[in-house]
């Protein structure tokens, strides 16, 4: 068996930082030890950060690769790709591709079948060329008619790991402050005012005919299937007793400290934006990630639309005081992979998957040097 020896390293663990050494050996982490190694062939990683490789339960990047400009669309494997690479860039070595199912205007991209996608990965995975362990998110947009549908080929799938349930409907959750939706909807979607109004006008309609019974027959599905279910969205209290009595384990960018408060006295596993870290703040005028750590209510965070957020979220919720650089760290790696069920990875201990990231600050910002997956460098 093929064993690489990492030295001179800083390692961070589940609870302190050690100068040491690690070795890879079949996949998995076979020793760590403190100070140097006298083997032969060692690596020597010049005093920089050795971390568990990052997980990331929702992001939407590879939309933007498949649609990179509106109504362009670009081919699947190609876009898988670009994607992937770019996860592995960033040091997110195992991704939830978060895949929206419905649309309730019916002119967007999450309209369409995307379950080509299960192909590509498969076939990309038979050639070895995956740089990221992929797995599959699906996002249930509850308000449009054509949600379970457009689920269908994602049922009972071996990538399967997570579904959410979502009402991005204006004046509803993230979108309950009018103005902001609108600056959203008429700038993001091209609507006009006229037609924002008019949707905020059928938005009940909509919300009685598909999003509740949508809810119950997603969360109805998750239960049988033992498939992990968020929210998405918590607003208020009763935003997450909906959710624990439907069974989420998980409360995806609670956007007030009340519904954050709620999901931890619940038990519910608390997601929240890296990019909302990194920005200081919401782009949506929700709650402050930031004071969220500062409390001890976040769990793990998420990348969300920008994937060099992650690393660097973690880096600045150390370097701001709100927890300890491992504390950090376990927020986009141990928090995240257990919230999905993968018991395997996420931290850096002994018999564990051997991704880890070689990680070096420089000025405010960790720079990525190397990935390895399952103990193999891929970036």
């Amino acid at each position: 068996m093929t064993e690489t020896v990492i030295h001179n390293a800083r390692i961070v663990l589940d609870d302190e930082v050690i100068s040491g050494h690690i070795c890879l050996a079949g996949g998995r982490i076979a020793a760590i030890g403190h100070g140097a190694s006298t083997q032969a062939g060692a690596l020597d990683w010049d005093g920089d950060w050795l971390l568990p490789g990052l997980v990331e339960v929702h992001t939407d990047n590879l939309e933007r690769h498949v649609m990179p400009r509106p109504k362009v669309r670009f081919p699947m494997q190609s876009a898988v790709q670009a994607h992937d690479a770019e996860m592995a860039a960033n040091g997110i070595t195992t991704v939830l591709d978060a895949i929206g199912v419905g649309d309730p205007y019916g002119d967007g991209f999450r309209s369409h079948d995307q379950s080509e996608l299960l192909r590509v990965l498969d076939t990309l995975d038979e050639a070895g060329t995956l740089r990221a362990d992929h797995f599959i998110h699906i996002r249930c947009e509850l308000p449009a008619a054509n949600a379970r549908e457009l689920f269908e080929p994602f049922s009972a799938h071996r990538r399967l790991r997570l579904i959410s349930l979502m009402d991005h409907t204006p004046g509803q959750r993230q979108w309950r402050d009018l103005d902001h939706a609108r600056v959203y909807y008429t700038g993001k979607k091209g609507w006009s005012d006229a037609k924002f109004d008019e949707e905020v006008r059928i938005a009940p309609e909509r919300q009685a005919l598909y999003a509740e019974p949508n809810r119950r027959w997603f969360a109805d599905y998750a239960r049988a299937q033992e498939v992990s279910l968020a929210t998405h969205d918590d607003t208020t209290a009763e935003h997450v007793d909906e959710a624990h009595r439907l069974g989420a384990s998980m409360s995806e960018f609670p956007t007030t400290l009340e519904a954050a408060r709620r999901a931890r006295a619940l038990g519910l596993s608390t997601v929240m934006g890296a990019p909302n870290v990194v920005r200081g703040g919401s782009h949506s005028g929700n709650a402050s990630a930031m004071d969220m750590a500062r409390a001890g209510l976040v769990d793990s965070l998420s990348s969300d639309y920008v994937p060099a957020s992650l690393l660097q979220a973690a880096w600045r919720l150390a370097e701001e005081g709100a927890c300890t650089l491992p504390q950090a760290v376990a927020i986009v790696s141990k928090g995240p992979a257990l919230a999905s069920g993968l018991h395997d990875r996420g931290r850096i201990a002994q018999g564990l998957r051997a991704d880890v990231l070689r990680v070096r600050p420089v000025g405010s910002a960790p720079a990525v040097r190397e990935v390895w997956s399952r103990g193999s460098r891929v970036a």
